[in-house]
This record gives structure tokens, C-alpha cells and sequence, in this order.
């Protein structure tokens, strides 16, 4: 019977289809040669499914992070790889269309795995994650998701308030005190915004007041007079949270409106690609928190630096230089290798769970791993760092100790 899949079904049924003609081949050759002189056949690749947004407006970072799997999957491959078998993660474009996620979920969902990577932007996840009510775990490769604790959702990174509490720190023990904030309508955005509130809840930023607050949707071309009305204010700093295109909104506007005076963003915008592409329109003093990637030596515990050698050295002689968008799939992929490693290929979705919300010292890029103290996400503030772009560098330095505490001058 011959296999004429849709456009979504091609990489599933085209393993069914293979597995259907080296049957009936090789009954056939088993009548015709001797098994001495059979070849002996490779180990099955052991397929994890991954929905990222390959093309669509956040295809800025399923792309980063498909290659960040291709090469995680080499690197986990030699070492052995689940089982004796390599790994391939297996991609399927959900389009940056929270419809078309659900859809290659759907169909995901069908084949029983015991874990779904992706996708690479909240709302996408946000729309997945019913779906997985009874397994299989899914590790959304967004920090913005909030899964509830003991389900099967995992997310990714940082969460945002983590970021923010770093953030604001370092703006206050710098005397920095006097803030805005400029937030796109984006779930991503709107999360933001609710964070800066809960972070200024906390006892230590009682002298740190907002003095301006301003929204704007993803799609304006300009955001002048949500600056105008943040300038007037006489902020010493901007907390300007959004990504992609709409990041660069806000950076033009900023040099029209004569704003310059620190600006922290998401690290969600930190990206080679995305500095190459805004270098003309950077703040002179562009803050990003983030997780500790980039953070080595005393910044770091050994673990951690010696997990960041292998993510770099997976790089070694490619093309790509790898940054955070890359270690928003590299550390959840390690961690799912990890329990699949431990478990055996028929790992059921509940005891992959259970295994990776039982970690509480699993060494990543991006710092200490637990997922006891922190259920569903494993990483607190303690592993976040400011860092600062330095465009005569091309590279973001790091400015601070664990949690934002900038470092003694």
C-alpha cells in the first residue's frame, strides 16, 4: 500500500514507510545470500519529536534552536546516544501559528512518544500545553511559560521574573532608582509587565519607583510617543521588553526621541544576529539579564563551566557562533537525553517526569539545575547575570555576580 502523507505527516510516515519496505526487502535477501555476508544494519536513531517555528515571524529562533538540536544530537549521539541507539530530534514547523502547533501536536500526540520538545515562543506553548494533560512531557523551549508544578510541562531558561529581580537589582545598588517601563501587548510582554510588579513587591526595592509606564502592540512602526511620554518623566533608566522587529522599534525611537540613558531588554533579543541587525540603532548602553551562558570561572560552579566546554566545543569550526536563543533548546534537550539515557529507550511519559522533577544537581550552560526547589523550571535567580553588548566587542560582557550583584570596583 503506498504512503501518501500530508504535508505535517511526511516525517512520521516516512520512517512507517521504511520500516515496511526493509521488511519486505529483506525477507527477500534472506532467500538470495548467505547471512554471512548480510551487512550488519545501523542502530535505529531513537526520534524525539520537536515543533519549533521554522519559518513565520519568530523563525529567528526556531532556527537558532534546530541547530542548536542538530548539533546537541551529535554530540549526545557519540556518547552513546539512548540505549546504544543515536538520537535525531525530528522538526516540525508550527509556522509561528499557535493553530498549527496544536495541529503537529495532535498528530505528535498520535505516535505515543514520551516526550515533545517546542515550541520556541510562549503563545505557541501556551496552546500546546492542554494537550499534555496525561503525558507526554513537553518542554517548551519559551521561558515565559508557567507550567504548573507536577504536571508534565517543563519550560525552558530563566523566567521572566528572574530576570527582572537581577535587573532591578543591579539598577539599584548602582543607584539607578528612578524607572520606566515599556512593554509590547504580546504575552510575552504583558508578562513582563505583570513581573515588574511582583518584583517591586519585594522588601529590598522598596526605593525603586516606576515613573512612567507605557504599552505598545507588536506590529506599530513607531513607538515616539510612548518614549515622548516615558522622557517626560525624567526616568534614570528604561526597562524595554519585547523581541524581534518590535525590540528594533523601540531602538529607532529611542534616537529620535533623544533618549540616552541605560535600556535593559529581554534576553530574548540576545542574539548575534539580532546586534548585527540593529548595530546602527543600539542604546550607547544596552543591559540584558541573563542566564549564565556566558558566565565562567569564580562567576560559576566547575559543573557548570565544564558543561559550557561541551556546548562550545559541539560549535567548534561552524559557522554559527552560538547564543542564548541556542541555549534555550541545548539545556532542556541535555536534560530529556539525560532521562532517557537513565530510563532505556521505552521510558514511559510519567517516569521521565518524575526523573527530571527529582533533579536538584544537574549541571547545564546555564547554571545548577533544581527542579525541587523550583519545580517545572530548575533555574532561579542565583544563576542570572547582567550582561552588557559591547559593540567595539561584538559581544556581551558580563557586569555582574549570580542574581545581579554587580561586581566590587
Amino acid at each position: 500500500m503506498a504512503c501518501k502523507p500530508r504535508a505535517f505527516d511526511v516525517l512520521i510516515i516516512r520512517r512507517v514507510c521504511w520500516r515496511l519496505a526493509l521488511a519486505a526487502t529483506s525477507a527477500a535477501a534472506l532467500l538470495l545470500a548467505d547471512s554471512t555476508f548480510l551487512p550488519v544494519r545501523a542502530a535505529e536513531p531513537f526520534d524525539i519529536p520537536v515543533v519549533l517555528p521554522l519559518t513565520g515571524s519568530a523563525a529567528f529562533l526556531g532556527l537558532a534552536e534546530q541547530k542548536a538540536l542538530v548539533r546537541a544530537a551529535a554530540a549526545f549521539s557519540e556518547d552513546g546516544g539512548i540505549g546504544g541507539r543515536p538520537v535525531r530530534f525530528v522538526f516540525f514547523d508550527d509556522q509561528s501559528s499557535a493553530q498549527t502547533a496544536v495541529q503537529l501536536a495532535t498528530q505528535i500526540l498520535a505516535i505515543k512518544p514520551p516526550v515533545i520538545l517546542g515550541s520556541a515562543v510562549v503563545g505557541m506553548c501556551n496552546a500546546m500545553a492542554p494537550l499534555m494533560a496525561r503525558g507526554p512531557v513537553m518542554y517548551c523551549l519559551s521561558p515565559g511559560l508557567y507550567p504548573k508544578p507536577g504536571s508534565f510541562v517543563f519550560s525552558s531558561s530563566n523566567a521572566t521574573a528572574d530576570l527582572l529581580a537581577a535587573q532591578i537589582r543591579f539598577f539599584r545598588i548602582n543607584g539607578l532608582k528612578q524607572l520606566a517601563v515599556l512593554t509590547s501587548t504580546d504575552a510575552s510582554g504583558v508578562d513582563a509587565a505583570r513581573q515588574v510588579k511582583t518584583v517591586l513587591a519585594l522588601p529590598e526595592n522598596g526605593e525603586i519607583r516606576i515613573v512612567s509606564e507605557a504599552t505598545f502592540h507588536p506590529s506599530e512602526v513607531s513607538v515616539g510617543a510612548q518614549l515622548q511620554r516615558l522622557k517626560g518623566a525624567n526616568p534614570q533608566a528604561i526597562i524595554a521588553w519585547s523581541t524581534g522587529a518590535a525590540i528594533g522599534t523601540v531602538f529607532k525611537g529611542l534616537i529620535d526621541t533623544g533618549i540616552d540613558i541605560p535600556i535593559a531588554t529581554t534576553d530574548g533579543n540576545m542574539t548575534y544576529a539580532q546586534m548585527s541587525q540593529f548595530k546602527d540603532i543600539l542604546p550607547n548602553t544596552l543591559y540584558i539579564p541573563s542566564p549564565a551562558w556566558l558566565a565562567s570561572g569564580r562567576v560559576v560552579p566547575p559543573e557548570v563551566t565544564s558543561a559550557q566546554a561541551a556546548f562550545f566545543k559541539a560549535f567548534k569550526g561552524a559557522e554559527e557562533r552560538p547564543d542564548a536563543a541556542y541555549t534555550f533548546a541545548w539545556d532542556p534537550a541535555l536534560i530529556v537525553v539525560s532521562a532517557l539515557k537513565k530510563l532505556g529507550p521505552t521510558a514511559t511519559p510519567e517516569a521521565v517526569r518524575d526523573y527530571i522533577g527529582s533533579l536538584n544537581e544537574f549541571a547545564g550552560v546555564n547554571g545548577i539545575y533544581d527542579f525541587q526547589r523550583t519545580p517545572q523550571r530548575g533555574l532561579d535567580d542565583t544563576n542570572v547575570v547582567v550582561t552588557r553588548w559591547r559593540s567595539d566587542e561584538g559581544e556581551w560582557q558580563v557586569v555582574s555576580q549570580p542574581k545581579g550583584v554587580p561586581f566590587k570596583r
